[in-house]
């Protein structure tokens, strides 16, 4: 039954709907027409309300509507409908979630590198159509690098140069949309970019354009975010030297595109492009810090323009320290003046000044032409033409061999040569390797200023003698010098390390084992009575020479423009390592009384190297076998000749023993120099022909070994006191430099 009123209009046997009357309760479950609440109930016998308003007692008949089980149904349905949509709209609302969760996470709270597949599409390099930049040049190099290239360490594996992740961006024009908008929008990522370059290349057409070279991976990042149609990444890497400085000559560097252009880099390019495992070089970067810590300080001091210093191990010829000021930042090589990118250690061509006079006395001695009793005019200067060799603050007497060495004798060694000749001085030289580049692995390595063999007469011989009239690079003198030290063997310099379990590297004996030994005697009296005091180390046993050489301009020599050099070793009794010191045109101050002579501003920098860098190479001071070292290493100032009277008057030469000339005089054909041999420091036997320059070969194979402690027949404090007095020194005079 319904108690539905009636609509508005609607008959009173019907509205329409079925149903009939009017009185039906209102909407909300009031009576239509309204009802007293409050009046009583009037109900008929059926039990229906019978009060006034009702519509049983307004007469309306009462009509039953039927609701069947199809309406339930479909009601169900709907119902059922309703629930699953909102079920899927939750579901698809949890999902776009965790979506926009990943996302959110992925792009801004952790980002990650895309995938390289993704974000580095290359433009194929057509033969028929070769890829251009904007400037219309071929890109040779369109595809990718076959790998990074390879790290380089010193000899302790402290990398000095590495290769970092880098890309290069570039774009095909031919897909842009919008040129203008592409190129401002990289320009907020890259500040660096010229945005009216970089839309002049995007607008041009071609279908390959560079755009910015080494950006870093955040900004390959942010740039690939914008998603700019046809821009690309390149896969490349950055050259880096984490060290800056250190070895910055040595190291050299690459272009942009890390190809080697100088240096290690460029010597080596094909090694570390195609060999991914470390290049071990045989610098060590403690030495090489030393080095340069003390080149810079002694630059500093003594107002020079420039500085060079070298360690070598005479035994393998590596080369543990290399350094050349100015120097620079490896990592800015473009950016840097070529002369400061200058490696005075190689390339740099100086007449080596008395440095040379190791070998002048080293060849009169393995000749025969000279003696250690024989004694040399230096009071009286030599007169060649137009020109005057003098001695700088000689001792304006005759001097013994050994007094030539201590007390760096123009003079004296000027006559040691003509006592050798311009034929032999020639041939020795030329064995020492002086007249060739150096041999060591950097393409920087120049090639020595030699005077020819037509012009090479008595004046070039006496000058060369004492190391004018010939130009070679710092590298030279410190081979030659080894040679000198270390037996006898010449060896050929290298940048790379020799395992510490490798044999001994071959090279070519050039002087007698017994030369050798004298020579190492002479270089120590040189640090201990003569001009290189200022180098001795107390225990180490130095030995070496000064250098000091006016510069040659072109048009003659420059006065006060020298370049001062101290050439050592230590220890003598054991030969390890050569130490070059030089300064380019020093000048004197009040500590060196003005002189800016190599005793006076080198030697003593040589010196604190040596100290600094000898325990980190694993030597230290001998100190309770000093005295027998001292002994065997003994030779007096003024040895005389056994039997004879020596007269040591200033300007009187007493009677020499004449200088007796092998038979068979001739220089040593370049078959014979080559022969290889290892270097040793003793010999069973000094060498039969006495051939001075004959390169012979050593049957033994061995390490280098201290010579045998031989005690003094007298005391060596008491000869030094007679040498002095002969000397007319006061025992213990400092001796100021020379050349």
């Amino acid at each position: 039954m319904s108690d539905t009123p009636p609509r508005d209009g609607a008959s009173q046997h019907g509205d329409g709907f079925g149903r009939e009357g009017a009185g039906a309760p209102a909407p909300g479950g009031a009576a239509w027409p309204p009802r007293d609440a409050g009046a009583p109930v009037e109900r008929g016998a059926d039990g229906q309300d019978l009060r006034a308003g009702s519509w049983r007692a307004e007469g309306v008949r009462a009509e039953t509507v039927r609701i069947t089980g199809g309406d339930l149904a479909r009601r169900a349905a709907l119902e059922q409908g309703r629930s699953r949509l909102l079920l899927a709209a939750g579901g698809f609302a949890v999902l776009f979630g965790a979506v926009a969760a990943k996302l959110t996470a992925a792009t801004v709270l952790f980002p990650m590198q895309p995938s390289q597949a993704e974000i580095r599409p290359l433009v194929p390099t057509d033969p028929d159509q070769p890829a251009v930049d904007g400037d219309g040049a071929r890109i040779a190099d369109a595809t990718p690098a076959p790998g990074p290239r390879a790290t380089v360490t010193d000899r302790n594996g402290e990398i000095l140069a590495i290769s970092l992740p880098m890309a290069s961006l570039y774009a095909n024009p031919r897909e842009m949309i919008d040129p203008a908008q592409a190129a401002r929008r990289i320009k907020g990522v890259l500040a660096r970019l010229d945005e009216d370059d970089a839309r002049t290349r995007l607008a041009s057409g071609k279908q390959f354009v560079y755009l910015a070279r080494q950006i870093t991976p955040r900004e390959e990042l942010a740039i690939n975010a914008l998603g700019i149609p046809g821009v690309y990444f390149q896969e490349g890497e950055k050259r880096r030297y984490p060290l800056g400085r250190v070895a910055a000559q040595v190291l050299g560097g690459v272009d942009v595109d890390t190809h080697g252009v100088a240096g290690v880099e460029k010597a080596f390019d094909a090694r570390l492009r195609a060999d991914t495992r470390p290049l071990r070089l045989s610098i060590d970067v403690r030495v090489q810090g030393v080095m340069r810590d003390e080149l810079e300080r002694a630059k500093t001091e003594f107002g020079a323009i420039g500085a060079c210093g070298i360690v070598m191990d005479v035994r393998t010829g590596e080369v543990i320290a290399m350094v050349s000021l100015p120097d620079y930042d490896a990592n800015r090589f473009g950016d840097t003046a070529p002369d400061d990118r200058f490696n005075r250690a190689v390339t740099a061509m100086y007449e080596p000044g008395s440095t040379f006079k190791l070998q002048t006395a080293s060849m009169a001695l393995d000749a025969g032409s000279a003696h250690l009793g024989d004694q040399f005019d230096a009071a009286n200067p030599i007169h060649i033409g137009r020109f005057t060799i003098t001695d700088f603050e000689g001792k304006h007497r005759f001097l013994y061999l050994p007094e030539v060495l201590a007390y760096s004798s123009n003079l004296g060694a000027a006559h040691m040569a003509l006592g050798v000749g311009s034929e032999r001085q020639r041939a020795w030289l030329k064995n020492m390797g002086m007249f060739s580049r150096i041999g060591i692995q950097l393409p920087e390595a120049g090639l020595p200023i030699v005077p020819p063999a037509v012009a090479w007469k008595e004046a070039v011989t006496m000058t060369v003698g004492f190391g004018h009239g010939i130009a070679v690079s710092p590298l030279h003198v410190v081979r030659g010098t080894a040679a000198v030290a270390n037996g006898g063997i010449v060896l050929k310099p290298t940048i790379l390390a020799v395992e510490p379990d490798a044999p001994l590297p071959e090279g070519t004996r050039v002087m007698a084992q017994s030369t050798s030994d004298t020579m190492r005697k002479l270089m120590h009296l040189v640090v201990t009575d003569g001009y290189g005091k200022p180098a001795n180390v107390p225990g180490y046993f130095v030995g070496g020479k000064t250098g000091t050489a006016e510069k040659n301009s072109g048009h003659g020599y420059k006065k006060h423009s020298n370049v001062s050099a101290f050439m050592s070793v230590f220890p003598m009794n054991a030969p390890r390592y050569a130490v070059y010191f030089m300064l380019d045109e020093p000048h004197g101050n009040k500590s060196t009384g003005g002189y800016s002579t190599a005793g006076a501003v080198s030697a003593p920098g040589a010196g604190r190297v040596i100290a600094r860098i000898a325990p980190m190479l694993g030597l230290f001071p001998h100190m309770q076998d000093y005295d027998a070292i001292a002994a065997q290493l003994y030779i007096p100032l003024q040895p005389g000749h056994p039997g004879e009277h020596q007269n040591n008057e200033p300007g009187v030469r007493p009677k020499p023993l004449p200088m007796e000339e092998p038979e068979t005089v001739q220089a040593a054909a370049p078959a014979q120099a080559v022969q290889q041999v290892r270097p040793v420091l003793s010999s069973p036997a000094p060498r039969a022909g006495a051939g001075p320059l004959a390169a012979t070969s050593h049957p033994e194979q061995q390490r280098p070994r201290p010579l045998p402690v031989v005690q003094p027949a007298r005391d060596p404090a008491l000869m030094r006191r007679e040498a002095q007095a002969a000397d007319g020194r006061a025992p213990g005079e400092t001796l100021v430099a020379a050349r």
